[in-house]
């Protein structure tokens, strides 16, 4: 008798004969339907999402109602581009992201398609509204793969053979405590990396010629490290001192996930533009800058934007999706998944050497693998094997870290409780057996 494959082995073979090999595959996962956390692949097998589409859908899978609003858009007009003829959609999010985003007494936006094209805008506004040229990223940080995002990206395994990079980019080291503190106490390990922030006037780039700084506030890809508050407060000190734009990145942070619209809501500290995607259109390609009105405006007219920039499908699934998110209380409801997720975690780390960390802000939570409990010892080859039997028994998970050494948890917001106990026991005896096998 001949066996049959399966349709997910099927699809799997078709994409890697047509598919660019460049195009990561990050869990084997195939899917028929997604609703709320749950997505059926195509043998019609349930699994838990803890992967949110890598951070796109805290509002759940195919939410009815962000549906209905991209239905209802769709039969009255697809693009006409925001340049050409304007549309109260593009608007009226924009009114709504000000208001819940506020950059100071009057604040403006624009949307655009990816977060990547969020972060190469910003960076324009910022060069216009200062004069400058040199932007200074972090070590660890990921800002997408567009040339200006890929040149501040840190991780050299997403721009092998892709350089040049673009001209006057510098790098600072992000104040990771548990990676360069080296038994340092931690307020003075704030205090030497503030004192290297000041010394990078003499010994990186001059302040005069800097037109911005660009930092996630927790990281993304980096491994999910949340900025400590007095070093993002020295940030701001130090931008305001030398007229330096403070951009925040949220693409991966922002809407509800860390329980705020934005993670720097969490620090008290205002920065002059921030930029947006993944989770404000539940799937859609929308993202959007905002910033103090007077940065905002400081860029020439024609400078910024491109021709699908905040297309009125993806605009009213936004603003949808926004709706839903208040009207579910999401902000409230990441801190209660996020309760749940560190005393399981919390918990388990105790237990195994191998767990070197378990960290994040609110629902946006990572586990790094380790030897020895050293974090220079980073354990890729365990993180992969226990995303490997998660999915065997039904959950998807995927990495993180410059090691690919942090299992991060993005799980839809609107996941219920018995579902994200459900994931939180396979990912524990996913854990615990894969950490017997490599012994």
């Amino acid at each position: 008798m001949i066996a049959t494959k399966s349709k997910s082995v099927e699809l799997l073979a078709r994409r890697k004969k047509v598919v660019a090999n460049g195009v990561g595959v990050f869990n084997t996962a195939t899917v028929k339907d997604a609703k709320g956390a749950i997505i059926t692949d195509l043998e019609g097998k349930e699994l838990i999402d803890f992967a949110g589409g890598i951070g796109v859908v805290n509002a759940g899978h195919s939410p009815k109602t962000v549906v209905k609003a991209i239905q209802d858009q769709a039969a009255k007009y697809l693009h006409t581009s925001f340049n050409v003829v304007s549309y109260e959609p593009y608007i009226e999010l924009c009114e709504k992201l000000t208001e819940i985003l506020p950059h100071g007494e009057e604040t403006k936006a624009m949307l655009v398609s990816t977060g990547a094209e969020a972060v190469e805008n910003a960076v324009k506004i910022a060069r216009q509204a200062t004069g400058r040229q040199a932007v200074i990223g972090f070590s660890e940080a990921y800002h997408g793969r567009t040339m200006m995002a890929m040149t501040l990206t840190s991780k050299i395994g997403y721009k092998v053979g892709c350089g040049p990079f673009a001209p006057e980019v510098y790098r600072l080291r992000f104040p990771n405590f548990r990676l360069y503190g080296k038994g340092m106490d931690y307020e003075a390990f704030i205090d030497q990396e503030l004192a290297y922030l000041e010394m990078s006037a003499h010994n990186l780039v001059e302040p005069d010629a800097v037109a911005a700084i660009i930092i996630e506030a927790v990281q993304g890809e980096g491994g999910f490290n949340p900025v400590p508050k007095r070093y993002l407060e020295g940030l701001r000190a130090h931008c305001d001192k030398h007229g330096i734009m403070l951009i925040i990145d949220e693409v991966q942070s922002g809407f509800c996930r860390t329980g705020y619209w934005a993670s720097w809501q969490h620090y008290g500290v205002t920065p002059d533009i921030s930029t947006y995607a993944k989770s404000m259109g539940s799937g859609m390609p929308i993202a959007a800058i905002l910033g103090r009105a007077e940065v905002m405006d400081a860029a020439a007219p024609g400078s910024i934007g491109g021709t699908y920039i905040g297309n009125p499908v993806c605009c009213a699934a936004s603003l949808a999706t926004i709706k839903l998110m208040e009207e579910l209380d999401l902000n409230g409801r990441a801190n209660e998944v996020a309760d749940r997720i560190n005393k399981r975690l919390h918990s388990l780390q105790h237990q195994h050497d191998a767990i070197g960390d378990v960290r994040g802000l609110g629902a946006m939570i990572g586990i790094e693998f380790v030897k020895k409990d050293d974090p220079n010892q980073p354990d890729s080859t365990l993180c992969a094997e226990i995303i490997r039997q998660a999915f065997e028994n039904g959950l998807i998970i995927i990495s993180a870290g410059m090691d690919k050494n942090v299992i991060r948890i993005l799980s839809p917001l609107v996941i219920t409780n018995d579902e994200l106990e459900r994931g939180l026991d396979i990912l524990e005896s996913a854990i615990k057996e894969s950490i017997k096998k490599t012994i």
